[in-house]
Parts: structure tokens; sequence; C-alpha cells
């Protein structure tokens, strides 16, 4: 059988041939979307299952499926978002000190789309609302979470053996230069009267480098594999996997690349500004403060703020990249507004500007 192109087409006999029986067999699917705004580079479903008699599968589980709008899946086309999270799950997931949801179907066409995952639910989880921003206690334990995805493939032989993993400077990435100069004027208008001139007029001096950049971060040094996606709503607190566990998801855009991406990333996009402001200094130290402690002695803190503030200004090139992809819905197109205004005002008040000449 195909791989769906929709949670939709998901049916009794694909979900049995699947599943090879080893739950019992699937009578009846009824394919429930997983709240607006949730996906924007994948569709999300929940599986409401019904099994003959005698079968010990639960009552439901998590589909993903590529996004709605055509645009959002050539980007993960190109890219290879798909792929990368059907190769995390495969190859990665049961070798990192993290929870992740136990995956009964990880698939992708070789074009790179469609794909599906097919997935235990955490039943009873909590997943923080992004656009009301998290607690700074939420903030600390997402920034663990991530240091221990971070710690095992730091630098060695296990993160060069993942061959499909590509480092933040490839070639499909250096190409977002192209796309986020026919880009930038649209994003000026929408933008330009919330953000800081500074970081404008940084910016449009970046863009034409935006290849070099990537250079530069890359030889920063100490890379690792990174989420890449760290935001509030990939990480569900409590639930079926325990009650003081967080359970990570959505691996589409796990890169090789500095770890502290991701915290910046987290500080950027899923704090409001003002607990921002007040708490990234103790939240930065407690990062680097578990890498120390796993060990990893040749990276100050010093380093780790350097990675964040570059990370910051890359970030903020990448919004204009993204900046045209569809929100398929009302809550999406209020999530994606704080995900491409967030990382600015957080740039802005890291003064990264400083950080253009150095590449």
């Amino acid at each position: 059988m195909t791989i769906p192109t929709h949670c939709a087409e998901i049916t009794p006999d694909w979900l049995n041939e699947r599943l090879d029986g080893d739950l019992g067999r699937v009578v009846a699917v009824r394919v429930e979307n997983l709240g607006a705004g949730v996906g924007i580079l994948g569709e999300v479903a929940r599986l409401h299952l019904t099994w003959a008699p005698g079968g010990s599968g639960p009552a439901s589980m998590v589909a993903k499926c590529q996004a709605e709008g055509a645009e959002n899946v050539f980007l993960c086309q190109v890219m290879g978002f798909y792929t990368r999270e059907v190769n995390f799950y495969n190859e990665v997931a049961s070798r990192v000190p993290i929870i992740v949801p136990a995956m009964h179907v990880a698939e992708v066409d070789p074009a790179g789309a469609p794909f599906v995952l097919l997935m235990d639910e955490i039943v009873g989880a909590r997943c923080p609302n992004q656009i009301e921003g998290i607690t700074v206690s939420e903030a600390e334990q997402i920034i663990d979470t991530v240091a221990a995805l971070h710690i095992p493939f730091w630098n060695n032989a296990d993160l060069a053996a993942l061959q499909w993993l590509p480092p933040m400077n490839n070639p499909l990435y250096k190409a977002g230069k192209d796309m986020a100069l026919a880009k930038w004027d649209a994003f000026q208008v929408r933008f330009r009267s919330r953000v800081d001139d500074r970081l404008v007029e940084a910016v449009g001096r970046v863009l034409p480098k935006y290849g070099e950049m990537l250079d530069w971060m890359a030889e920063l040094g100490h890379p690792t594999l990174t989420h890449t996606d760290c935001r509030a709503e990939n990480y569900l607190f409590g639930g079926a996997a325990g009650e003081d566990s967080i359970t990570v998801v959505d691996f589409q855009l796990c890169t090789r690349h500095v770890g502290a991406w991701d915290v910046a990333n987290l500080l950027g996009g899923s704090l409001l500004p003002e607990v921002r402001r007040q708490h990234a200094a103790k939240l930065v130290e407690r990062y680097h403060a578990r890498i120390i402690a796993a060990g990893i002695q040749d990276y100050d803190l010093d380093t780790c703020w350097l990675h964040v503030r570059a990370s910051l200004l890359q970030q903020v090139v990448s919004t204009v990249v993204v900046s045209d992809l569809d929100p398929a819905n009302e809550r999406g197109a209020e999530l994606m507004e704080n995900l491409l205004l967030r990382p600015w005002l957080a740039a802005a008040d890291s003064q990264v500007w400083d950080l253009v000449d150095q590449f």
C-alpha cells in the first residue's frame, strides 16, 4: 500500500498491513485533526481505533503526514525535512536519553514526500501554549531536555556516522540566501515598524553573504545533533509518559549544528519578551552547566553565549526565508506571527549586529 498523503486516507486495511497484527486487527478508524495551528510543516491527527475482539491495541494513536499547503510540502521535500524525521525515529530515537513517542510506522517516499508517522499518543500530556509564552520553570525543564539530547553526539564519531543529518552550512540551506533576498522587501513592509532599525540594517548586510555566515558558524566548532525546532509546543509535559516527564516531538528540522541553537530558539520564540529579558542569562548558564557536568570541558560560558547570539542572528534570517509559508488557519497565522517576530526582538536585545563583521 502507498504512503498516505493526508491522515484522512489512513484506513483499517492500511493500519493492519503496517502494524502486522502485533496488536490485533483494526476494524474501524476515526480521524480527528489535532488542533488548528498545530502543524505548519505537517498534518497531525488523532486516530480513534476500534479493534476486533481480543485485540490489545490502544484506543488511539497519533498520525503525522505531509502539510496541506503545496508550498510547505515543496519546502519540506527540498530541505529533506520529512526524510530527517523518519531517519531520526528509525536510527536515533532509541539512542538518546530523552523521551519520544513510541513509533509504530515511520516511512517516507524516496522523493521526500509523502511521509507518514504512526505513534503512541501521550495521553493526558499538557502542551504549552507558545503564543501565551512558557513559564521559567517550563523553560528550565526544556533546557535540561535539549542538553540531554545534545550530549551523546557532541562532536564525536556518533555524530559523524549520521550521514543523513546535514550540517547547517549545507548547500540547500545556503540556497536560502536567494529565497530570503526575494522575500526581503515584503518582510520589511510587514515587520519593519516593529523591529530595531539597527537589526534591519544588519540583516540587509547579512543576506547577500548568508552562505559565508553559515560557514562561519560551522567553524565555531562544537557541533552536535540539534532538535532545531525547539519551541514550546514540541515539548509535552506529563501524561502517560510520567508525571514529571517531557516528551519531545517533531524532529523534521534536526540538524548538525551548535547546541546553543536550540537554546536561542527556545528563548527567542517561546518566552514572552519581558520574561526572556529577565531570565535569559540564568537559562543560558543552566544549559552551559549541564554540558560541562557531562564532561565536556573545552566549552566555556563566553563561547556558549557567542553561539546563542550567532544562532539568533541566523534565526532572524531564517524567519525571512519562511515568511510566506501557508499558516493554514487563523490560529496558525497567529502562531506564525509570533514565530517570525519574537526572534527579531531577542536578536535586537542581544545586539547581534556586532557579529556581522566576523564573516
